[in-house]
């Protein structure tokens, strides 16, 4: 597979075409931003770590019956994907209250409510990725109410297997985010990536966190962090 032509340049990824029109590589970088890119800095062995963890997670929900973009690794930082047109909106599960919501609401972090909270956020740096409903999704014409019930049934299926595949290793999945894209057939496919750079992961009994909330903080040990998640999936594959 040919990796040509520059496509994106995202704060942890980049995009390239490939000689194929209906693949692209995605390269995992060092990069780390927090707080809408407020916070910069990098990360030693944060993609190489990222690239192995999401594509066992996304191994994973393929073998469930969640499509996603995913072909294959190609190297320690770069994953073969499906080219998808992004749908500009990030979905957000949360099992347990932490972060952002924990100070908006003033719950405090750690707290476990009685359903499972969904989330949408209008995918907008200029705007700083607000919140909407999604009838706002709807009226602006990203999404279509059938493609937002279809997407809905997949977080609520994708949380079900991460809960399932977290569990066995010990690690509480607090919350993550999704986004999806539309394949060239319009057949809706998760995408980017599932990480500890876009997922809290604590582990089960010490609540110790495992994600990028260590950078995020100021809490030190971030690759020690990220190589524990890969080290219990991997002894668990």
């Amino acid at each position: 597979m040919e990796k040509r032509e520059f496509l994106y340049d995202g704060k942890a990824k980049q995009l390239y075409a490939t000689d194929d029109p209906n693949l692209v590589i995605m390269l995992y970088k060092d990069d780390a931003s927090a707080y809408n890119g407020v916070k910069k800095s990098s990360i030693k062995n944060k993609g190489v770590l990222n690239n192995r963890i999401s594509e066992l997670i996304f191994m994973q929900l393929e073998k469930n019956g969640v499509r996603t973009h995913f072909v294959k690794r190609l190297d320690d930082s770069n994953q073969l994907c499906k080219k998808l047109d992004i749908i500009p909106l990030e979905f957000i599960v949360r099992n347990v209250v932490a972060g952002s919501l924990a100070r908006r609401l003033d719950i405090e972090e750690g707290f476990v409510p009685a359903n499972t909270i969904y989330e949408i956020c209008y995918k907008n740096d200029e705007l700083r990725d607000p919140f909407i409903n999604e009838t706002h999704a709807m009226a602006m014409n990203l999404v279509t109410r059938e493609e937002l019930d279809h997407i809905t049934d997949l977080a609520k299926k994708i949380n079900k297997l991460m809960i399932d595949m977290f569990d066995k290793v010990g690690i509480t999945v607090v919350d993550f985010k999704m986004e999806f894209g539309r394949d060239s057939e319009g057949n809706i496919l998760l995408a980017d990536e599932i990480s500890p750079d876009s997922a809290r992961f604590w582990d089960s009994k010490t609540k110790n966190k495992l994600d990028k909330d260590r950078f995020r903080r100021d809490m030190g040990k971030v690759e020690e962090a990220y190589r524990e998640v890969l080290e219990r999936l991997s002894n668990n594959d």
